[in-house]
């Protein structure tokens, strides 16, 4: 029987060119990382240049090594620019722990818009999803890419390609998409969290390159922030009673930039109009971040944000201290949860709060 949203927007989804039955069974056990937007290229003037030595050590010695499930969610190869065996050849080492994951059945690989052509490789060593179920024994997550809900991109993505490769790549001009637009940004995820309602279930997705907790952005996650750390100041004393008004103050200018930065009227729209967050929607952000790399972690009981940074280079906010901060030994790798929740509270928030 069909569920109600199957068709529409989440048509996008299950082409017959992908594999749609890909589903990860954790209700058992086991803990998931989700990531996207990695545009690897060949090196010059690439995407993830800044970030690929960072990628490589944590992806390696914290989640192979943990033993995490990998669900690359989209957009890894940047097959817009460049052909598949000129970044296969420019990252060797990035392969070879794709092949790990993959020889252990720990690698579930989405498609994006920027890697769509993986399909047509024949000798293409993964199996390709165009999303991938999640069963936690609570709610359903899906975890799909997002580019799926832009016409732009389902019917004119070969158009795009085009242009970036032969147009752009040359002037060494980076990647024009979503995630340049704060409107594409805002109607993509409108979509993604309308499906999210209707069904009663989580998303998770990447191409706009905006990390996303709970159906919040890091502009609205600010103001409810600042309101609870409000609220906490009169009954705090002492050095807490300083470091409330030390983080309110960061929290203020962190959303000064972010108010420069995006126009006001991109801001003020919401995801979910006058009505209460529904936290539907998550969003891994990306991992060619200028300071570093976000993610989205879940197991069976909780989800989390995490900010991925090498050591003495990450994002001021982190350095407030109210940060749950790790790093990872032999590394330059430093781990910051920017949120977490858990999962039985989430779904009880989408079933009080949902149509």
């Amino acid at each position: 029987m069909k569920k109600k949203g199957e068709t529409g927007f989440f048509s996008g989804l299950i082409s017959p060119q992908f594999n749609p039955a890909a589903v990860l069974d954790i209700t058992a056990g086991g803990k998931v990382l989700v990531i996207s937007d990695f545009h690897m290229g060949i090196g010059r003037r690439d995407d993830l240049s800044a970030n690929g030595e960072l990628l490589i050590a944590l992806l390696e010695k914290y989640y192979l090594e943990g033993g995490w499930y990998l669900a690359l969610n989209g957009d890894i190869e940047e097959l817009q620019r460049h052909s598949l065996g000129s970044i296969q050849e420019s990252w060797p080492r990035m392969y070879r722990i794709f092949d790990r994951f993959a020889t252990e059945n720990r690698l579930y690989k989405i498609i994006g818009n920027h890697d769509a052509g993986l399909v047509f490789e024949k000798d293409y060593p993964y199996p390709l999803y165009s999303a991938v179920r999640i069963e936690t024994g609570l709610l359903p997550i899906y975890v799909y890419h997002g580019h799926q809900s832009s016409k732009i991109y389902t019917n004119y993505n070969h158009i795009i390609g085009a242009s970036l490769r032969y147009v752009l790549k040359p002037f060494g001009i980076r990647n024009i998409s979503s995630a340049r637009s704060p409107y594409r940004r805002f109607f993509v995820e409108k979509q993604a969290y309308t499906f999210s309602l209707e069904n009663h279930c989580i998303s998770i997705i990447g191409h706009t390159h905006r990390a996303l907790f709970a159906s919040l952005g890091r502009f609205d996650y600010i103001k409810f922030e600042i309101e609870r750390l409000c609220r906490d100041y009169p009954a705090s004393a002492g050095q807490d009673r300083e470091r409330i008004a030390a983080e309110v103050r960061a929290l203020r200018q962190e959303l000064g930039k972010l108010k420069r930065s995006e126009r006001r009227d991109v801001l003020r729209a919401s995801l979910y109009g006058d009505e209460l967050p529904v936290p539907c929607l998550f969003n891994s952000g990306s991992a060619i971040g200028r300071k570093g790399i976000n993610a989205i972690e879940l197991d069976r009981e909780n989800i989390a944000l995490v900010y991925w940074f090498a050591e003495g280079e990450g994002k001021k906010f982190i350095n407030r201290g109210s940060y749950e901060v790790e790093k990872i030994p032999g590394t330059p790798c430093c781990r910051a949860v920017l949120n977490r929740d858990r999962l039985d509270n989430v779904k009880a928030r989408i079933e009080l709060l949902g149509n």
